[in-house]
C-alpha cells in the first residue's frame, strides 16, 4: 500500500512539474493555440524573460489583473529559447502566471517564427494581439493599457 502511495506521489508531483514547462511554439502552435479557443475571445502576449523589462511590466499588470479576472483568457509566448525554460516558469510563477497558458519559441532562427504570427512583425516587445470571439486579432504594440485591456474584456462577456 504504501510503495503504491509513493508512486501516485511521484506520478502528481511529475505532472506538476511537467504542466509548469513551457510548451514548445514551432510554425504550427498559432494554428492549435486559434483552434482551442475558437469563438472564444482570448489574449496573445509575446515577451521575454532576457531583454525586455516592459515586458515584465506588463507581465507584471496581467498577474495582477489575472488575481480579478479568474478565467483571463491568456496565452503566453516567450520568445527565448526552450534553454531559458526554467529562467521562463520563475518568472511567471513570480508574476503570478504560473497558471497561464505558455509557450517558448523552438526555432533556431526565431525570423521564422514570428512571420508565422504576423508576417509585419519585426520583433520589438511587448507584442500582443487581442482575438475577438470571431478571431478578428486587434495588434497592440508596447505595454497593455490596463483600462482599455478592463474594456475590451467587458466586451467580449456581451
Amino acid at each position: 500500500m504504501l510503495v503504491r502511495l509513493c508512486i501516485f506521489l511521484a506520478g502528481l508531483c511529475a505532472g506538476a512539474v511537467s504542466a509548469a514547462e513551457p510548451a514548445r511554439f514551432d510554425a504550427g502552435s498559432l494554428a492549435k493555440i486559434e483552434a482551442r479557443y475558437a469563438g472564444k475571445p482570448f489574449i496573445l502576449s509575446l515577451w521575454s524573460v532576457n531583454w525586455c523589462g516592459h515586458c515584465i511590466n506588463e507581465l507584471t499588470m496581467l498577474g495582477k489583473l489575472s488575481k480579478h479576472e479568474k478565467n483571463l483568457p491568456l496565452v503566453l509566448v516567450a520568445v527565448d529559447s526552450p534553454e531559458d525554460s526554467e529562467a521562463i516558469r520563475k518568472t511567471l510563477h513570480k508574476l503570478g502566471l504560473n497558471h497561464a497558458e505558455s509557450w517558448v519559441f523552438d526555432d533556431p532562427i526565431p525570423e521564422r517564427l514570428r512571420a508565422t504570427v504576423d508576417p509585419a512583425w519585426q520583433g520589438e516587445l511587448p507584442r500582443s494581439y487581442l482575438y475577438d470571439k470571431a478571431h478578428r486579432r486587434q495588434a497592440e504594440v508596447g505595454e497593455l493599457d490596463e483600462t482599455k485591456l478592463k474594456a475590451w474584456l467587458k466586451q467580449q462577456r456581451q
